[in-house]
């Protein structure tokens, strides 16, 4: 069964970073954590999974982050799904920080789907959207899990 769903990435960065992210160009990322939120119409394992591993094509805004991350970890809104730029708008509802004006939402109208935050208000977040650590479907190594997390 392929599952359907919006998912947030909380990347963690240990340091402040330059990253080239395609089309938008070199960014600054300061030191910290970032929420992302995204959505998986077409198999939320599978990107949630390919999200969580460090070697792979860069293709999404999201991809040039992660593969730069001390760590990665996800969580689902599954099988209650949110959309994405509802998501999105709770984020900042919820005390987070938009980031980088147009990462991630290049398909809709969103100011953007990254946002800065802290273990505070991330964890709020997703208690209060009833958003779940994704498990992968498939028993794998913790990296796949949580990579780079403590």
């Amino acid at each position: 069964m392929i599952r359907k769903g919006t998912y947030v990435l909380a990347i963690t960065l240990g340091s402040d970073l330059d990253i080239e992210v395609g089309a938008l160009g070199t960014l600054s990322f300061g030191k910290g954590i970032y929420c992302y939120v995204g959505s998986a119409l077409g198999g939320l394992d599978s990107r949630v999974e390919r999200h969580l591993r460090k070697d792979k094509v860069l293709k999404w805004h999201a991809d040039y982050l992660t593969t730069r991350a001390d760590s990665v970890e996800a969580y689902i809104s599954y099988p209650d799904y949110i959309d994405e730029c509802e998501l999105a708008r709770l984020a900042e509802q919820y005390g987070m920080e938009p980031s980088h004006k147009g990462f991630g939402c290049s398909d809709c109208k969103c100011r953007t789907h990254l946002f800065r935050t802290d273990a505070e208000h991330l964890r709020t977040f997703c208690e209060r959207l009833n958003l779940s650590c994704f498990e992968p479907s498939i028993i794998g190594s913790v990296e796949t899990i949580r990579r780079g997390s403590k």
